[in-house]
């Protein structure tokens, strides 16, 4: 019963915490939290690299943003699929955003995966640069040269780009 209390711990402390940190990542709220659950799914069905880790956080984080990725990938490829007429996409409902936050999860999404991981980890789950290293399992000096690329392409993307265009961006990608 040890693993399961620790699991329910970690959960009902880290849940909500990942979750932000996953969104900040895909821009999908239901595709977070899936990821997020499927992370402590597979602590459940095998419990001891959980329990032996020395931060269970980050271990959790890793796996949640390893399925996000694995998730990215696949729905990439769908996505090809659909542009080259293979497959038919039935439209999907969409919860609305405020202007900002699409402008934003826009910007975000024109930025290379390993520099989108290093600025969302953090700036938006206010990680410290060796915390995100450590997740991303890079060094440090490589977590600082992307979040200083992505901050200069951010604030290019924000300031140049008209905010219609975004919105279209993320409604078609």
């Amino acid at each position: 019963m040890e693993a399961e209390d620790k699991v329910r711990q970690a959960y009902q402390v880290s849940y909500r915490r990942l979750v932000g940190q996953v969104f900040g990542l895909v821009g999908d709220l239901a595709e977070a939290e899936d990821a997020v659950q499927e992370a402590f799914a597979r602590v459940l069905t095998s419990p001891r690299a959980f329990i032996e880790a020395d931060d269970s956080e980050r271990w959790l984080r890793v796996v949640a943003l390893n399925v996000a990725r694995t998730r990215y990938r696949r729905r990439w490829l769908f996505e090809r699929l659909v542009r080259t007429g293979r497959v038919e996409a039935t439209p999907a409902a969409a919860p609305p955003l405020s202007a900002d936050r699409v402008a934003l999860l826009a910007a975000l999404r024109r930025l290379a995966p390993p520099t989108r991981e290093a600025v969302v980890l953090h700036h938006l789950a206010d990680l410290p640069v060796g915390e995100v290293a450590a997740t991303l399992g890079v060094p440090v000096g490589t977590v600082k040269a992307r979040l200083a690329r992505g901050r200069a392409a951010l604030a290019r993307y924000l300031a140049d780009e008209d905010p219609t265009v975004l919105t279209e961006e993320v409604r078609h990608a």
